[in-house]
């Protein structure tokens, strides 16, 4: 009920990486409603249906059954109140107290009693709904385990999971779950990772794969070396994000505070006036009574929890509640390619002959490549292993940077490289229409004869382009900024639709554009994933790193997509704006109900009781408005059904 809510909050995760993650969670707060108020509730209850009746009333002229209810049943009020005038602060339960110590001067402790119980019997549902928040934040510890089977040279051991060091080799088994993040070193299966990306078809891992915390294997054995542990894994970070939430004030939620304390000033303004101008103590009290801000006061951080909680579950860290109101004000998204859009890797995208098959072509060029270590080298090797064609050996390997190799292959010369590096070579090589406009060609030649042509292109992510056009649905702009050449640039843009691609920029080039849109007002939210994006994202209103990301990245960016799916950014943005408008609606529904109950109240429509119970009921019709975000369900839906496959 307090117009500056002090919520009892206890820290998440443990402060070193190193300590068991079964104990992430210490102490998030009461379970259920606290058994002091359920006391005082029990005793409140029969003493409005004694005073009601009149059932016992040893000393007639004073109602000691209602006057000790009130004193007993309202005591977390006046202790509050007391606080507040220590600190010089108005809340609420200032505002409250007075309007019961007013009931009591002129005699009404009916009415007194009756405004205390339905003021606990408001507490109550208040801690019920922000206990539903935090009992989903304590069911994810549910799956995470205590133990781990560590494998040391040929022996295995079991231990408990905070000892496990980086490097450490862990053993899962069938149905079993994963207690680190890492990289499988050894085995295939197909886990159940729904708990962090919410995925709900089983992803099958092999060696090099990488594995999360918190998620089951359901058909194989894994060895996992271990990367992160703890507070670090994807899955404790979600943990710490959903538990943060109170604790990171957003600017909304700073107004949301201020607003309460001017309504309970203007309440007591209107009170004040009231009595002047009709002299009626009970007009004066239910001007008290009605108007309530607790609503606001309440409902604005259980919105941005409730926010930040379904994004995790959507696969996306949002860093504080501050960010949840920026996302949800951005009408900008600026979008790196290399490792954003695209997959970070070159990958062969088109093989054209010319007088030999496809596969011979790919082997040439493969064999040829054999120990380049250069990106395209390894692109057109993996494409030979995929078409399962065995490269041949190699001599007289010779590479020139920035045009091909050359080598002999059974006696003949093979070059592979670019157009000007087999002409200067005297190979004549035909013109033809490039296939894919955002690709890199690389011609081979077999003994000074031409043999065809392999293009090699960075490839689009598979949710890029839903992604972009989910952000015009929204009315949101989407620009893309890359350091690669112009051309490829705009022949990305257009693939993608985006409003405008700049292409050959540099860190400085990127961050000087995030500042002019920020200084044309807009909103801007950057996302990328490497250290040159590291400075617009900073800049950005918003930064946002992709999973992928370097460690700069994520540490500069204010929400981390977990995972590669950028079709997770828009659900991020629409979770933002369904929070604000929640607030929003808190906010002048709180100040509609306020004004027509004064108003009632001052002109004596209200009496002190109708005016408590409109009070209660407006704050808990705000209060579970802003729950609507905060669902158990929703947090720990795919958790469940992991649970009931098992």
């Amino acid at each position: 009920m307090s117009a500056t809510t002090d919520s009892t909050r206890s820290p998440v995760l443990q402060p070193k990486a190193s300590e068991a993650p079964v104990d992430l969670l210490e102490n998030t707060g009461h379970e259920g409603i606290a058994r002091t108020d359920l006391v005082r509730i029990a005793l409140v209850a029969p003493a409005v249906v004694f005073c009601w009746l009149n059932i016992w009333r040893p000393y007639p002229p004073l109602d000691l059954v209602g006057l000790l209810a009130v004193v007993a049943g309202g005591y977390p009020i006046y202790r509050e109140a007391v606080a507040d005038v220590l600190s010089r602060r108005m809340t609420m339960e200032l505002s409250m107290t007075i309007a019961l110590a007013s009931a009591l001067v002129i005699g009404e402790v009916f009415t007194a009693l009756v405004i205390v119980f339905f003021v606990l019997i408001a507490e109550a549902l208040e801690e019920l709904t922000v206990e539903r928040g935090r009992r989903a934040i304590r069911d994810l510890l549910e799956f995470l385990p205590a133990i781990a089977e560590r494998r040391r040279e040929s022996a295995t051991e079991t231990v408990p999971v905070g000892s496990l060091l980086k490097g450490d080799i862990v053993i899962i088994r069938p149905g079993g779950r994963i207690p680190v993040d890492g990289e499988v070193a050894l085995g295939h299966s197909f886990v159940d990772q729904s708990t962090i990306t919410g995925e709900s078809v089983p992803v099958e891992k092999t060696v090099g794969s990488q594995v999360f915390a918190g998620t089951m294997s359901q058909t194989g054995a894994l060895e996992i070396r271990t990367v992160t542990m703890g507070r670090d894994t994807a899955f404790g970070k979600i943990i710490e994000a959903v538990e943060r939430a109170e604790e990171s004030q957003a600017p909304v939620q700073r107004t949301a505070d201020r607003l309460a304390a001017y309504l309970v000033y203007f309440a007591l303004g209107c009170a004040a006036l009231t009595f002047l101008v009709t002299r009626d103590a009970r007009s004066t009290i239910s001007v008290i009574i009605v108007a309530g801000a607790c609503g606001i006061a309440a409902g604005t951080p259980l919105a941005i929890l409730g926010a930040i909680g379904r994004a995790a579950k959507a696969g996306a860290i949002v860093k504080g509640g501050r960010h949840i109101e920026q996302l949800a004000a951005v009408d900008t998204v600026v979008l790196d390619k290399t490792g954003t859009l695209t997959l970070g890797t070159p990958e062969v995208v088109s093989v054209e002959p010319a007088g030999i098959a496809a596969l011979d072509l790919v082997q040439l060029a493969a064999s040829a490549e054999r120990y380049s270590e250069h990106p395209v080298g390894r692109a057109i090797a993996r494409k030979a292993a995929e078409l399962r064609a065995e490269t041949m050996d190699s001599v007289d390997f010779f590479a020139e940077a920035g045009k091909g190799v050359r080598c002999k292959v059974n006696g003949k010369t093979i070059l592979v490289g670019s157009r000007a590096y087999l002409q200067s070579a005297g190979v004549r090589i035909p013109d033809a229409q490039d296939a894919h406009r955002t690709a890199s060609d690389v011609f081979v030649s077999n003994s000074g004869t031409y043999v065809g042509r392999i293009q090699v292109a960075d490839v689009l992510r598979s949710g890029a382009k839903p992604a972009v056009d989910a952000l015009h649905q929204m009315g949101i702009r989407a620009l893309l900024l890359t350091g690669d050449i112009p051309a490829i640039a705009e022949a990305i843009g257009r693939d993608l639709g985006v409003d405008e691609a700049r292409g050959s920029l540099l860190p400085d080039d990127k961050l000087r554009r995030v500042q002019s849109l920020r200084t044309a007002g807009n909103i801007v939210a950057m996302v990328g994933d490497g250290v040159n994006d590291a400075p617009a994202l900073v800049a950005a209103n918003v930064g946002i790193a992709v999973g992928s990301a370097t460690d700069v990245a994520r540490e500069s960016a204010a929400v981390l997509l977990l995972g590669d799916d950028l079709t997770r950014l828009a659900e991020l943005l629409k979770i933002a704006r369904q929070c604000r408008r929640i607030i929003m609606t808190n906010f002048f529904g709180t100040l509609g109900v306020d004004a027509v109950g004064v108003g009632m109240a001052a002109f004596g429509l209200l009496n002190p009781i109708l005016a408590a119970l409109i009070h209660v009921t407006s704050e808990m019709v705000f209060i579970l408005n802003s729950a609507r975000l905060v669902s158990a369900r929703d947090i720990t839906g795919p958790l469940v059904s992991a649970r009931n496959r098992r």
